[in-house]
């Protein structure tokens, strides 16, 4: 019962406008974060289904002291796709399909697929296309046409009680965050900054592509999400990581820490905007405001160019969960622009179906991702490259 409270409580506040999804399970005292945070996904994902179940069952009517969002948590059927059955098709964000990569530093993709076949899965083989996906459904699924190590489930799939997961055999990460650390490509050996690394989705990706040998540097501000990022990567077996409570911002580039880092993984704070929990839980909002686009853009800009000053570095990606021009293509230019020909966007993914906006001359090399284009979260993605060998 403490799970339904302490999500029913995430609602609310995210209903009252106290706070966002993600922050709200973070400072809620229920314990494990992940559990409560894919229970909260969830339920908003089919929150306008959940409303038309709990008004025709007449439930707030027949029992008084019981609060809407906690009738939502109480799921009256045995499986989330019955509850379609009720409810217009779902928007785009609810269409997007469950994507687990499968964590190579513990387990090889065959491996994985082998397990889940005999779980009673029916694997369909690698996918022709994106479009694949929109078939998927029931225990059907495919791996990805791009990424060797991504299984690809119907999006009503919830694999947090897993036990490949619980093992951290498999990572729940959306297809989009797989692309930084697949783009950025680190050899083994490398030495890798991961700048704002919470909560390690990207930092496990990172070691995996390492095969742990190597160095990864991660920082980030937040002691909460670090702590979890630490029990994350100790599941999911990564001993490559040096992990630090520290604003990338006072990273000093002449360090001779970092003498060697030629690898630079930039995914910095952002308006969230093409976060697909926070297009669930607020569908059709507006974009953010100027104000906050503007302090998040300048952040941003000085993350970047601080990136591009370490002596070494040789290549960078630059990632955000946003749709916002401001906040990447925006950025992107004018840090290119401080470089002064140091640097230059690499061309990427050249089948990528969803391009940069033609903001400026080689904005086509950047990426965007999003339900309707990619079937993915939203995303947007940059990768740079020193245009000269340092000397």
């Amino acid at each position: 019962m403490a799970l339904y409270a302490a999500a029913a409580a995430v609602l609310d506040g995210v209903e009252s406008r106290r706070g966002s999804l993600k922050g709200l399970v973070y400072a809620s005292s229920f314990q494990n974060v992940k559990q409560l945070y894919a229970l909260v996904c969830e339920t908003q994902r089919y929150s306008a289904v959940l409303d038309a179940v709990i008004a025709r069952a007449g439930l707030l009517r027949a029992e008084k002291k019981l609060r809407p969002h906690t009738a939502r948590v109480h799921r009256g059927v045995s499986r989330n796709e019955d509850l379609l059955e009720v409810e217009s098709k779902p928007g785009p964000a609810a269409q997007v399909p469950r994507f687990v990569r499968v964590n190579t530093l513990k387990t090889c993709p065959d491996d994985a697929i082998d397990y889940f076949k005999r779980q009673g899965f029916s694997y369909q083989g690698r996918a022709s296309s994106p479009e694949d996906f929109r078939a998927l459904k029931g225990k059907h699924f495919l791996l990805d046409p791009l990424l060797p190590e991504l299984l690809v489930f119907p999006a009503q799939m919830d694999l947090h009680e897993h036990p490949l997961y619980h093992a951290g055999h498999l990572i729940l990460q959306d297809k989009a965050s797989c692309l930084p650390p697949l783009l950025l490509a680190p050899p083994p050996g490398s030495h890798v900054i991961d700048a704002c690394a919470a909560p390690g989705n990207k930092t496990s990706h990172l070691a995996a592509l390492l095969k742990n040998q190597g160095k990864i540097f991660a920082f980030d501000l937040d002691a909460r999400r670090l702590a979890s990022m630490a029990t994350l990567l100790a599941r999911a077996g990564v001993s490559c990581c040096e992990v630090a409570e520290k604003d990338f911002l006072a990273v000093s580039p002449s360090d001779p820490c970092y003498a060697r880092v030629q690898y630079i993984l930039l995914d910095p704070s952002c308006s969230g905007s093409g976060m697909l929990s926070r297009q669930l839980e607020e569908p059709g909002a507006g974009p953010p405001s100027k104000e906050r686009l503007h302090a998040l853009a300048a952040f941003q800009r000085r993350a970047l160019c601080h990136a591009l000053t370490f002596p070494s570095l040789q290549r960078l990606v630059y990632s955000t969960c946003s749709l916002c021009q401001e906040e990447n293509e925006d950025v992107v230019r004018e840090a290119l622009q401080r470089s002064m020909g140091a640097f230059r966007l690499a061309p990427v993914l050249p089948s990528w179906p969803h391009r940069g906006l033609a903001t400026f001359p080689g904005a086509e090399h950047c990426l965007r991702a999003s339900p309707e284009t990619t079937l993915t979260g939203g995303f947007f993605i940059a990768v740079i490259e020193r245009a000269e060998v340092p000397r």
